[in-house]
């Protein structure tokens, strides 16, 4: 079991990890060894995530996740496969965490009294320049 947070787990049998060969730095080892590794988590049929973090995950994840819900993380910035594996591991974690954060929502206010003369004020400010701006040297009007 991999601990998210202080509500729920998830069952390492969920994880799918997928090795492949990793494009980049590598040494002798980047045409033999597939150290860069596809992470697939299905989200849509998860026993571990409840609905609410289900549905916050799958609209933070973006491009990351299918059709069919399972999301895609691909781990290649590392030339150890273990390494790659520990990294795209802590990004789902992450995400899941990030997911279980319940957005407070937004109360309307309205501007107070004070900040609406400071306003009207500045505009007045600003209009008074571009009179100025107008008027012709030597004429009064």
């Amino acid at each position: 079991m991999i601990r998210v947070n202080a509500q729920f787990e998830l069952d390492e049998r969920e994880i799918q990890e997928d090795f492949v060969r990793a494009a980049g730095p590598g040494g002798q080892n980047v045409n033999k060894v597939a150290s860069a590794v596809q992470l697939r988590f299905d989200v849509g049929r998860s026993p571990s995530l409840p609905d609410p973090v289900r549905a916050r995950l799958i609209a933070l994840a973006g491009r990351r996740i299918t059709r069919e819900h399972v999301l895609i993380i691909e781990a290649d910035r590392y030339r150890s496969q273990r390494r790659n594996r520990d990294d795209a591991l802590g990004r789902l974690l992450d995400l899941i965490r990030e997911a279980c954060e319940v957005e407070k929502p937004r109360h309307p206010t309205r501007p107070t009294l004070a900040s609406k003369k400071r306003r009207l004020e500045g505009k007045q400010r600003r209009g008074e320049t571009k009179k100025l701006r107008a008027l012709k040297p030597g004429t009064d009007s």
